[in-house]
């Protein structure tokens, strides 16, 4: 009998060899807005078997990922084995056993999850700590570069940092670090960084946003929950009559139709807001040998985005604008990598 929960059989690209923990693993992207869950058998060299669900159709990421096992069990018959371990990526910091999501009402104890799952090791890091775990593994068709304003294309410096930037529900941001040992994340909250503007208009919009949020950082801004009120203050500066707060889904569609000036000055300056931030995030961590956007908004914009002052806001930085202008810059196009990340953080 046909399982309500349609499952599909993705390739996220990414090879994935020993050693780790006793396979089958149970790998799991989990933001504020949706949970995507994926296997790995050993068989294969890819995740497998992946499927989404909205936070809101179960109680807890344990329950949704019941759910997603038993009908995967259905699936599976006589070939099934129960996952040896498993790992989550979740969108907020992780410390200690209970983890407590930033954008969504979900919590929940690792301990109190691995004994209901039954897996004898259950990693849990955030959600981009395991996006910049993939980005060794990613391969060209997982990726578009953005490129640069010069003559000459950005190229990567071999062995060098990298950086992962991810405006969705919320805006994440991690760090690959090369050491003797191969690469290394380094999560953070960087979203909650301050955001810093580049103009007269840019300190307007965020005098505007500081009358809703006394703290305006990045997140506020640049991401799904930002989008509103990026908008919001776009129409106060523009002297715009005072209407209902927009979605970030309307905000996007009106925008990229080109009916709605707010909405298109809010998408452009949305644009040019996270292109002076990603330049700032690739000088903190010294990413000479790439930044990445991930995240689900970017990739929405299409051409726009390919068209906006993103990379010409990313290096401009004074002095040192010809260090950035080294820098490649590339949209994540694989919205599953982070599992790859996952099944990265297991191998060690």
């Amino acid at each position: 009998m046909e399982s309500d929960l349609a499952i599909e059989a993705v390739n996220t690209g990414a090879a994935v060899v020993p050693p780790g923990p006793r396979r089958p693993w149970l790998v799991a992207d989990i933001g504020g807005t949706n949970a995507r869950f994926g296997w790995y058998d050993g068989h294969s060299a890819a995740v497998s078997h992946v499927h989404s669900v909205p936070a809101a159709a179960h109680a807890g990421p344990a329950e949704a990922a019941v759910a997603y096992l038993d009908d995967l069990r259905t699936r599976l018959g006589d070939t099934w084995q129960a996952p040896g371990a498993a790992a989550f990526a979740v969108a907020t910091a992780v410390s200690g056993d209970e983890v407590r999501f930033t954008n969504s009402g979900w919590s929940f104890s690792r301990r109190a999850a691995a004994a209901r799952l039954g897996l004898a090791d259950l990693r849990v890091l955030n959600d981009f700590e395991a996006l910049a775990l993939s980005l060794p593994r990613l391969a060209p068709e997982q990726w578009r570069d953005i490129p640069g304003r010069g003559a000459a294309a950005a190229q990567a410096l071999p062995g060098a940092a990298l950086a992962v930037i991810g405006p969705g529900t919320g805006l994440g941001v991690a760090g690959l670090v090369p050491t003797a040992h191969g690469y290394v994340a380094l999560p953070g909250e960087g979203g909650h960084a301050t955001l810093a503007p580049a103009d007269d208009f840019e300190s307007a919009l965020l005098s505007a946003a500081r009358r809703l949020h006394p703290h305006v950082s990045a997140e506020r801004l640049l991401s799904g929950i930002g989008l509103p009120v990026l908008h919001a203050a776009v129409c106060a500066v523009r002297g715009d009559a005072p209407s209902a707060m927009l979605s970030a889904e309307d905000v996007v569609e009106r925008g990229l139709a080109g009916h709605d000036a707010a909405c298109v000055q809010a998408l452009d300056s949305f644009c040019a807001l996270l292109g002076s931030f990603a330049g700032s995030v690739a000088l903190t961590l010294g990413a000479r040998g790439g930044v990445y956007i991930g995240g689900g908004i970017v990739p929405r914009l299409g051409p726009r985005f390919f068209a906006s002052r993103f990379r010409e806001r990313f290096e401009a930085k004074g002095r040192f604008e010809s260090y950035l202008q080294a820098i490649p810059t590339r949209l994540i196009v694989d919205t599953l990598a982070a599992l790859a990340g996952c099944a990265a953080a297991l191998e060690s």
